[in-house]
């Protein structure tokens, strides 16, 4: 047997314990970014409800100064119509009056519809700060467990790579160079066993000259075909 290889393969099993407890860790992040979305989609919910409810009570607001605007043009032409003795003025000043009125009219129905749809911007706004509140109480426990959950793995990791990193002391440095540089680029397994003739991994087929090294223990060869480590299981 290769004289790294007991060391490698349990620093290869350490590896794999600390990718599994990193993707723990990601499913918990993941889980917990739902949770963060889910409330960020009724806050974005209520901020609109309010930005529109703000947007539209400024219309309304230049709407009420516009009507207060002709309303008091309205009384100037029901005062210039007291004064009037012709005809044709009278009626010059009739039609200006019934203009004003019939755009009084408009505005002021406009205006009714604009303060409705305030109030019910503002209504929607405050069910959103109900729904928010509702929304954390549901949600308290389950981030209250995704932190402990977390806590713990983090700890489990902090050990895991403590671990690792004493049984890598434990492999020479050219051949944990090789290991580390085919994990770091595969993000999986580095190390396979030859499995009869050929790579364990890929099936390559492996030249006798380097199928004998490999079994006499003499060396950890690399795969031509898919570039990981291989070893003699015997």
């Amino acid at each position: 047997m290769h004289p790294d290889l007991k060391a490698l393969l349990a620093l290869q099993e350490n590896d794999g314990q600390v990718a599994a407890l990193d993707r723990q860790l990601h499913d918990l992040e993941v889980q917990e970014q739902r949770l963060d979305r889910e409330r960020e989609a009724v806050e974005a919910a209520r901020d609109r409800a309010r930005e529109s409810a703000d947007e539209e009570d400024g219309k309304r607001r230049e709407l009420t100064h516009k009507i207060e605007a002709h309303r008091s043009l309205q009384e100037r032409h029901v005062a210039a119509l007291d004064g009037v003795r012709k005809a044709r003025e009278a009626e010059a000043a009739m039609s200006q009056i019934d203009i004003t009125r019939r755009a009084l009219a408009q505005e002021e129905g406009d205006l009714h519809m604009l303060a409705g749809r305030v109030t019910d911007l503002r209504q929607a706004a405050d069910l959103h700060d109900l729904e928010l509140e509702e929304l954390a109480q549901r949600q308290r426990d389950r981030r209250e467990e995704l932190a402990a959950a977390r806590a713990k793995l983090r700890g489990e990791l902090s050990d895991a790579r403590a671990r690792r990193d004493e049984t890598a002391q434990h492999v020479s440095r050219s051949v944990l160079s090789k290991y580390e540089r085919i994990r770091g680029r595969e993000k999986s397994t580095a190390l396979y066993p030859l499995r009869g003739m050929a790579c364990g991994r890929c099936n390559t087929a492996i030249p006798l000259q380097r199928r004998n090294v490999i079994a006499a223990g003499r060396s950890i060869e690399v795969c031509e075909g898919c570039g990981v480590l291989l070893y003699a299981t015997a």
